[in-house]
């Protein structure tokens, strides 16, 4: 399947950028899939090396970091020749070996062409957490997350209507509505499945009916999820990292969204659990949005102490949540489905924006997402249906007036009064 950060691997291999690329994503996003593709389509040889599960390549990095005597030893170890010229060596799991990734400054600096990929399923928090020196500016970091609605189109053969969708956008003018059925159709499938490639894969191998996919295959992703925390983990910080992912429901659910650690445990306190809630966020198991109270450029400086928590994948918090896919394609549990919109629409924008920020005015006022486009603070809005009235929106633009504000709803595309309609299902374009 298809990945958008594909064009990213090639812009660093077309300009020969000699510093080591690593990715960076949760597990099951597709980090080793991608890169083993990129490395076999675009390279003459590539050498794959899981340190996880490979000891003795691991323990190379022990006895030494230099570039040379680490690629002589995996040429013994592997019973093979290196090219420089025309290999590339894709370091796998690198997190397990704090050394390896120290290595990656000498690769980078040294005088040979070195071409060097590496990822990891926790590697945001070993970086989080490094004890020796990070190799600052010798590494391109790049990120991956859950396959977007665009992605999800594309993997299931959808180009023609990606286009439609895509010119409507551009046009602010509405699709026919039997196309825009179609669209809102497939993007409630896509809440059920999510955007972990094997579950896309799953829905397609059942000919695309989303009633015959297998939730089995997202609650094998959870419980990899709680396996890691396990094992990367002291006891006491994973039995904390595991109350807090499981809580993640209950402080969805509830109409103030603010996320509060009394939800974890009833007697939790914030000191307790910042590092367990640090570590989902380094992992990217989980997003965070901060609360902005002046929505000022930038962002950042007027970030307030309150904030709110998403789960990276749709289709994780709906098995999670124990709501079965019958119940979103049938429009059942209403109140819940449109906390499933809110966090749909965070995995888009933070996948784009590396950041999430909401406004809001003590209890009376709130807009769900601020972001910040060449210097312009935009509004978006977020409903699960197509009853749009919404007196925050309303007062939000009245006081600050923004160049425009968006709302994304059920509704075909269209502008009225400065605020743009946008379809859910149209929300990766924003």
């Amino acid at each position: 399947m298809k990945r958008k950060l594909y064009k990213n691997l090639l812009y660093w291999k077309e300009n020969k950028i000699k510093m080591p690329y690593m990715l960076i994503g949760a597990r099951q996003t597709g980090k080793t899939y991608i890169l083993t593709e990129f490395c076999k389509n675009e390279f003459e040889h590539y050498v794959y090396i899981n340190l996880d599960s490979m000891l003795e390549v691991k323990q190379i990095f022990e006895q030494t970091i230099k570039p040379e005597e680490i690629i002589k030893n995996i040429e013994a170890i592997l019973e093979i020749d290196i090219n420089l010229d025309n290999t590339i060596i894709f370091f796998d799991e690198i997190q397990v070996s704090e050394r390896a990734i120290s290595s990656l400054k000498y690769f980078c600096e040294s005088e040979k062409n070195y071409k060097i990929v590496v990822a990891g399923s926790l590697l945001g928090v070993k970086i989080n957490r490094f004890k020796s020196s990070f190799p600052v500016g010798k590494v391109w970091i790049d990120y991956l997350y859950p396959m977007d609605f665009e992605e999800f189109l594309d993997a299931i053969e959808e180009k023609k209507l990606l286009e439609l969708i895509k010119q409507s956008y551009n046009s602010m003018k509405p699709m026919i509505e039997s196309v825009h059925n179609k669209a809102l159709n497939l993007y409630s499938e896509y809440l059920c499945t999510g955007g972990m490639p094997i579950a896309i894969l799953n829905y397609i191998e059942h000919n695309k009916n989303i009633f015959k996919f297998e939730d089995e295959i997202l609650n094998m992703i959870v419980t990899s999820y709680l396996a890691d925390m396990s094992k990367y983990t002291e006891n006491i910080e994973s039995l904390r990292n595991n109350k807090i992912y499981n809580s993640m429901p209950a402080q969805l659910g509830k109409e103030n969204k603010k996320f509060k650690y009394s939800l974890v445990e009833k007697s939790a306190r914030a000191r307790e659990y910042e590092s367990s809630l640090e570590w989902l966020l380094s992992s990217n198991m989980l997003l965070k949005c901060q609360s902005i109270a002046t929505p000022k450029s930038p962002l950042k400086a007027y970030v307030e102490n309150n904030f709110k928590i998403y789960l990276s994948d749709i289709g994780l918090l709906r098995v999670l949540s124990k709501i079965s896919v019958s119940e979103i394609m049938m429009n059942k549990n209403m109140l819940y489905k449109g906390v499933f919109i809110e966090n749909y629409v965070a995995e888009n924008l933070y996948a784009k924006y590396r950041e999430l920020y909401y406004w809001n005015l003590g209890n009376e006022y709130e807009v769900d997402f601020l972001i910040n486009v060449d210097g312009n603070i935009i509004p978006i809005e977020v409903k699960s249906s197509e009853r749009t009235t919404s007196k925050s929106l309303n007062y939000y633009i009245k006081r600050f007036k923004p160049i425009y504000a968006i709302r994304l709803s059920t509704k075909n595309f269209g502008e009225v009064n400065g605020i743009k309609s946008i379809p859910l299902y149209a929300s990766f374009l924003i």
